[in-house]
């Protein structure tokens, strides 16, 4: 790789963000709610066009709030997601790029240096309770209860939307700040898992669909999509990226088995989008809908048979683009669809949850901003370009072009013109 190209990588990476904006003068300090599902693609709701699924409660909220279109992971697997969520900074300013090197952040001090600019910390300082429920698969200085957090529930599904109602109506002396943290539709995961479940039980699935699987699939299941075949010149990081994952789908998953797995993956979102409905109901119910931001997200998305892929972890945009949501009844107007400006929840959710909430020197990385100007339709200066990790690489996305630097197996570039070739 030329050393130019080292360069100009270097600052794009740099620039790949700007500074927090100024905060307004509204002194409005509504509740703040986060609902994150876990492996959530950007294309499976039904607001983005998708028949085959259907998805009511986020639908709601894009029909009442704004839907950002390019809204992107900062690392397409759960745990690095988690922290850049919650600190405002890039996984790897910690050396976490996988699950497997999440006890980075506390080696690396993560404790006393973030102690008091996680989200947690300055929304506390700022006057909020805070309350989290559900999934948390973070390192233990990050961990909920660790932050000060009151955790309402350790959940995963529908129980974790109940308790999260019983939050939402209790009597509150105080704004509050509650993360809804869902386990679906990742565990598709285990559709996928032949090393936990071998070649025949996913024929007894393929029983269980009816006397007829050929019909079911043909007549039910989404299509393969249009990049399902692999890549002629794949980077040798993929090889290695195969031989880490679990089990050998890619080797031994026929079409049908692919496009069941798609179905599959339609109904588990189906059904964390009735848990957060059971949420949203709760907030109508408690009479504070005008009175509480709603941010929905998941951590990231699922390749779902993309190059014959399952799970996340590379640049697919099925893996890094997520749904990225905020509903404000009661400030700004709904039904936006933003197809332009670059959204980066991990960098971007703790400024506007910050900004939300009056802060008006939000402590993250300076590349993270605050998404309140665009939901309330100001035109604000914007970045150019984002950046993501994986321990596979890291890559740049700008207004058409991706750039991918592989460093899993030697240094492999890619260059894709998202304009000409939107599926890779």
């Amino acid at each position: 790789m030329k050393t130019s190209h080292i360069v100009l990588v270097a600052l794009v990476f740099a620039a790949a963000g700007s500074a927090i904006p100024t905060q307004g003068e509204e002194a409005r300090r509504p509740n703040i709610i986060y609902i994150m599902t876990d492996q959530q693609s950007a294309s499976m709701m039904s607001c983005t066009g998708n028949p085959w699924l259907k998805t009511p409660a986020v639908d709601y909220l894009a029909d009442n709030g704004t839907r950002f279109e390019r809204a992107y992971t900062t690392n397409p697997v759960c745990v690095p997601a988690r922290v850049g969520m919650m600190t405002g900074h890039f996984p790897d300013t910690f050396g976490v790029r996988a699950n497997r090197s999440g006890h980075k952040f506390n080696d690396a001090n993560g404790r006393t240096r973030y102690a008091q600019t996680n989200i947690g910390a300055q929304l506390k300082r700022a006057g909020y309770d805070i309350a989290y429920g559900g999934k948390v698969h973070l390192p233990s200085a990050l961990e909920p209860k660790t932050l000060g957090f009151e955790v309402i529930s350790t959940e995963r599904t529908t129980e974790l939307a109940e308790d999260c109602a019983k939050y939402i109506k209790r009597s509150h002396d105080k704004p509050y700040y509650l993360v809804a943290s869902f386990i679906n539709p990742h565990d598709i995961c285990y559709y996928h898992r032949t090393d936990l479940k071998p070649k025949e039980l996913n024929t007894e699935l393929l029983k269980a669909v009816g006397n007829d699987p050929v019909s079911f699939v043909n007549e039910n299941c989404p299509p393969l999509p249009p990049n399902f075949e692999p890549q002629k010149d794949e980077p040798e990081a993929y090889d290695t990226l195969m031989k880490k994952s679990k089990g050998k789908v890619r080797e031994i998953f026929t079409e049908k088995e692919w496009r069941i797995g798609r179905w599959l993956y339609c109904r588990l979102t189906e059904s964390v989008d009735a848990e957060i409905q059971i949420v949203l109901d709760a907030i109508r119910q408690s009479g504070q809908e005008a009175n509480t931001v709603v941010i929905f997200s998941s951590d990231h998305g699922e390749n779902d048979a993309t190059y014959r892929f399952h799970g996340k972890q590379t640049f697919n945009e099925e893996s890094i683009r997520i749904p990225f949501i905020v509903m404000d009844k009661g400030g700004s107007q709904g039904g936006r669809v933003d197809k332009t400006h670059l959204i980066s929840n991990g960098l971007d959710l703790l400024p506007t949850v910050l900004d939300y909430a009056g802060v008006p020197d939000a402590k993250g990385d300076p590349r993270g901003r605050s998404v309140r100007p665009l939901v309330e339709g100001r035109d604000v200066p914007w970045r150019e370009h984002l950046g993501v990790e994986s321990w596979i690489g890291r890559m740049v996305i700008g207004d058409r072009y991706k750039y991918i630097r592989y460093d899993a197996a030697g240094y492999e570039e890619r260059l894709r013109d998202m304009q000409e070739d939107p599926h890779e």
